[in-house]
């Protein structure tokens, strides 16, 4: 698949950033790229057949930093990082998504890092920037909270294995083109890629310090959108690697089918407490009220226990009330959404026994 010199580099990293109609993100994100300290590295930019291209943007860095920019038709962000891969000259190649910006010591942390112990592969994990909207700080509280699937992700020293995901993630170029670079799903293409580092021999690792500002999306119905495809590919990640799929892969599906009882519960209480009225007989009314009360606070109280954890977590680690209040809406999409897309394609393939299953697939990126 790829033509290239495996041992032959002319630079120490190559930065490749897949875009679709994101020009202002790829300005801030290249801004980051010229206030590094360390500066043995080029990137390159790839328009996945982008309406609303960034050349203009371009031509500002073309100065202030080694920069390739090209432009192909659209065939999803894995199929885009390969085609950058291949016109690419770094021992390493670092793997971000156009909605990040890199702190200015980004490349130390990672040079420190191989220093202690070298790696094939690596990732780093994500923070929320000072000048994100509140959204996107509630949205990225609930991607790497404790009380969300943000637990799972990443962010231990001791993990046993640490599956670096394309928002950040580093790999020796030879190791790249000897996997094939990365496979045509067009969701879990990551999960996918990490997933034969491990089962190709190769070394991975979190860098704790080589960590992005990640501004994820802009609004919660492009993060629903997200997480839902983010279930669907854990399902296709399971049916071409059955042993990927952990019990803690299950735990937004299962949050997803509890809240759905809960909730039908809960209408249940308030159906009973309506009709408890019709009743001429007073002992019964009083059974049926007490029973629809205890059914619907029994209901309730799960639902408000957690937003409350989420709210005073997000509130006190963002310092802001307004963020916490978000945090609840954006947790309970990031469970839902994920959980929603697990089940339905968990349906579709394990059930029915269906193709590979996906959706929003036109119009994720817009």
């Amino acid at each position: 698949m790829f033509a290239a010199n495996y041992y032959s580099y002319d630079m120490r990293y190559s930065v490749i950033v897949p875009v679709y109609n994101r020009p202002d993100e790829v300005k801030e994100l290249l801004e980051s790229l010229t206030e590094q300290h360390f500066k043995d590295f080029e990137v390159i930019i790839v328009e996945d057949g982008s309406t609303l291209p960034c050349n203009d943007i371009i031509e500002i860095f073309k100065d202030r930093l080694d920069i390739k920019y090209f432009s192909k038709p659209n065939s999803g962000p894995g199929q885009t990082r390969n085609y950058g891969a291949e016109r690419s000259s770094g021992e390493y190649l670092i793997i971000l998504d156009s909605d990040c910006i890199v702190p200015p010591v980004y490349f130390n942390s990672i040079e420190q890092e191989l220093k202690e112990s070298t790696s094939d592969a690596f990732g780093g994990p994500d923070k929320a920037h000072h000048s994100f909207t509140d959204i996107q700080k509630a949205i990225n509280y609930s991607m790497t909270s404790f009380f969300t699937t943000g637990g799972i992700r990443g962010g231990e020293k001791k993990m046993d294995k640490f599956y670096p995901r394309s928002f950040n993630m580093g790999v020796r170029r030879n190791v790249y083109m000897s996997l094939g670079g990365f496979s045509d799903m067009r969701f879990g293409e990551d999960i996918d890629f990490s997933i034969r580092i491990f089962k190709g021999g190769y070394s991975c690792r979190l860098f704790p310090e080589a960590w992005v500002w990640h501004k994820r999306r802009t609004d919660m119905k492009k993060f629903f959108k997200q997480v839902y495809n983010s279930g669907i590919a854990r399902i296709n990640l399971y049916k071409k690697y059955p042993d990927s799929l952990k019990p803690v892969h299950m735990l937004p599906a299962i949050f997803t089918a509890g809240m759905i009882v809960l909730i039908l519960a809960a209408a249940v209480g308030c159906m009973m407490y309506v009709f408890s009225h019709f009743s001429n007989d007073a002992n019964s009314k009083y059974i049926v009220e007490k029973w629809a009360l205890y059914t619907i606070s029994a209901s309730i109280m799960p639902l408000a226990v957690f937003s409350l954890l989420i709210f005073s977590d997000s509130a006190i680690k963002n310092k802001c009330i307004k963020i916490g209040a978000f945090s609840i809406i954006s947790s309970f999409i990031q469970l839902t959404g994920y959980g929603s897309g697990f089940i339905i394609a968990w349906w579709k393939r394990c059930i029915l026994g269906k193709d590979q299953f996906s959706a929003f697939e036109k119009n994720f990126y817009k």
